[in-house]
């Protein structure tokens, strides 16, 4: 079997979940399938990183676009990724990204990691919004089988897009690696950072309106004063922290709040390392990941109690109302006095994580490619007769 991994839409440090997935993915997906082949289909900027398992594990083909540009993007992916797959003679095209190429003499499976510009719809504005509201139907509609990674995104997709439910594979994605480097010791990571001696609560999530992170600041703000911890927010920044920043002012937790921007691989970590607990407030996810990363490293969470958040994180994690800030400060407020329920949480996370793995994840990857090949063989044949 010759795989071809649609990237296309990849640009190294600026796509989020979906990155992670290709990054993760592809490594397991080799080590599950030796015998098989795979060819990744990148465009200008992931093929200038040499860091991408689309670099150090598998060949790589160039589609001459840079996916900056949503419209270039959308010419390499549609026009010319068809043509390089088949003169590459794979057999078959998986898109990580949610969208896929409408057309080409080979099965075409498709991820599509959640519905958030028709459910969400403040995540993905202007020309992105309207570029997913026709591609993601699109790419549900010609593909032959459809991966998703969550029940509630699969009820999403066959509700929304109309799909038939025995289209789409329910394939949970994966924890990474809990330690990916060394963590900065919590004495030096305080001082570095000036965090103080306060209880940490850390939050690791994209700057954007969805995530919810406005609320949060507020259910911070109804923490007493005598005992508020401090909010971490790392992460890069983006248009919608200064309206982060200008709620802490209003709320008057302007120096409760750390909006950290990028830290380096051993600060994160000992940001998990310190943290008190890990709330992510989020009004809609296909998926989850942050919340499982925190629960592998063992640190206490709360969460959303939104559909799939609710479905990933089962009872190992605190569920609150994302709606209401009394509901989000009185979870916090709970992580900070409970001992008992801190240390249920510490263990039940662990134990929650480690159901979730990358190698399952390409075990179930590997047998919806095979579900797909042997119904374009089926379409073949009946067109043959």
């Amino acid at each position: 079997m010759h795989v071809g991994l649609n990237l296309v839409y990849l640009v190294p440090g600026q796509t989020g979940g979906m990155e992670t997935y290709a990054r993760e993915l592809i490594p397991a997906l080799v080590a599950a399938a030796p015998q098989a082949r795979f060819t990744a289909f990148v465009n200008r900027e992931a093929a200038d990183d040499p860091t991408g398992p689309w670099a150090q594990l598998i060949p790589a083909v160039t589609v001459p676009v840079r996916a900056r540009n949503r419209l270039e993007w959308v010419r390499g992916e549609q026009q010319l990724l068809p043509r390089l797959a088949a003169r590459a003679g794979v057999q078959l095209v998986h898109s990580l990204g949610s969208t896929a190429p409408a057309w080409g003499r080979f099965p075409r499976v498709v991820t599509i990691h959640d519905l958030a510009y028709r459910l969400a719809p403040e995540a993905h504005l202007g020309l992105a919004g309207l570029g997913m509201r026709v591609l993601v139907p699109l790419a549900a509609h010609r593909s032959h089988r459809i991966i998703v990674p969550t029940e509630c995104t699969r009820a999403d997709v066959c509700r929304l897009l109309r799909v038939p439910p025995g289209r789409v594979d329910v394939i949970p994605e994966g924890v990474g690696t809990a330690m990916r480097s060394d963590a900065l010791p919590e004495p030096a990571l305080r001082t570095r950072l000036s965090l103080g001696n306060r209880p940490i609560v850390l939050c690791v999530s994209a700057k954007r309106p969805h995530k919810n992170l406005a609320r949060l600041t507020g259910a911070l703000a109804r923490v007493p004063a005598e005992r508020r911890p401090i909010l971490v927010l790392p992460g890069y920044s983006t248009s919608h922290e200064r309206e982060l920043r200008r709620r802490a002012a209003e709320v008057g937790v302007t120096s409760d709040v750390k909006f950290l921007g990028w830290v380096e691989p051993a600060e994160l970590e000992g940001l998990y390392g310190a943290a008190a607990c890990f709330i992510f407030p989020s009004l809609f996810e296909g998926f989850g990941l942050p919340v499982l990363e925190a629960m592998a490293r063992g640190v206490p969470v709360a969460c959303s109690g939104r559909a799939a958040l609710a479905e990933v994180a089962g009872d190992a994690a605190l569920l609150f109302d994302p709606d209401s800030e009394a509901s989000i400060a009185a979870a916090i407020e709970r992580l900070l006095r409970d001992r008992s329920e801190v240390e249920r949480l510490r263990h039940a996370g662990i134990e929650r994580a480690a159901r979730f793995t990358w190698a399952a994840t390409a075990a179930g990857t590997l047998a919806s490619y095979e579900q797909a090949l042997a119904g374009y063989e089926r379409t073949l044949a009946g067109a043959a007769r």
